[in-house]
């Protein structure tokens, strides 16, 4: 089974920038605090063509590294959990899709802009470091990388979530001992929205067939999913992708790695206090 531990990767969350009313001198832009979704943020912004970055800033960009703001931006730094709830407060706001689908937003019909559905931000599965050729992390790897999860994903999400498995499986890893895992429980701290629906709506099924308990664990930031594998106390994680977590771990002094990367959710544009994009034009 292909292990990705240090690709970047990472079932892309979509970002939306949200908008409504009027047009003014300037404009509020919601954006996410955590450093890779913040710069992911501001690449969206830049690509518009609302703002210019300084050279080389890249997935690392602040608001600090903004070079040329014609529109007169102002950005709000919100914890990315919390970004649907401002929405109606600003005029747009940059919204992880996992976040956005939970609040009822559809990143295809409902934002004014899309990004690219690159895998460099693909949403991942991540373990302990040491832990990554362990028979019950490689059958959880080879569920979440079934050709059902990607049935389920082109399905479900129409569009707002891609698969980016290049060779799904039949569910089932031919090097695992499967008897040995019967009766056995694996389990994974999700993000409701569409980690968790597509691990308790497939990948329980795919586990439960060959004795394997799957339980998951919802989380609804970015902190806890880590530190509890980290801890041992989890065995698996299913939300971020590669650059948040190689930055969580620089920060942290973590040791989580990634082990397979499963979709991505392309970034948008959504709208708070503003209808349409007329207010950054």
């Amino acid at each position: 089974m292909k292990k990705l531990v240090s690709l970047a990767l990472a079932l892309v969350l979509v970002l939306s920038l949200a908008a409504c009313g009027s047009k003014s001198k300037g404009v509020t832009v919601a954006i996410p605090n955590d450093t890779t979704n913040e710069a992911r943020a501001l690449l969206l912004l830049e690509a518009q063509g609302y703002i210019k970055l300084k050279d080389g800033a890249g997935i690392t960009a602040t608001p600090l590294d903004i070079e040329s703001n014609p529109k007169n931006i102002t950005f709000n730094e919100v914890e990315a959990a919390q970004l649907p709830g401002v929405l109606k407060d600003v005029d747009y706001a940059i919204i992880n899709s996992n976040y956005a689908l939970g609040a009822g937003l559809n990143p295809t019909a409902d934002s004014l802009a899309i990004e690219g559905s690159g895998s460099y931000y693909a949403n991942i599965l991540a373990v302990k470091e040491g832990r990554e050729n362990e028979p019950i992390i490689k059958a959880l790897i080879a569920a979440l990388e079934s050709q059902a999860v990607a049935d389920y994903i082109a399905s479900k999400y129409d569009g707002a979530v891609v698969s980016t498995v290049d060779n799904p499986t039949d569910g089932y890893d031919s090097s695992v001992d499967y008897a040995a895992l019967n009766g056995q429980t694996v389990s994974v701290a999700a993000t409701p929205s569409p980690h968790a629906e597509i691990l308790s709506d497939v990948v329980v099924d795919i586990l439960a067939a060959k004795g394997v308990t799957l339980k998951v664990l919802e989380f609804t930031d970015y902190v806890q999913p880590n530190n509890v594998v980290d801890s041992g106390e989890v065995d698996a994680n299913y939300f971020q992708h590669l650059p948040y977590l190689e930055d969580f771990n620089a920060e942290n002094g973590t040791h989580v790695v990634s082990v397979s990367a499963i979709h991505v959710e392309p970034m948008g544009l959504y709208g708070g206090k503003q209808s349409s994009l007329d207010a950054l034009k």
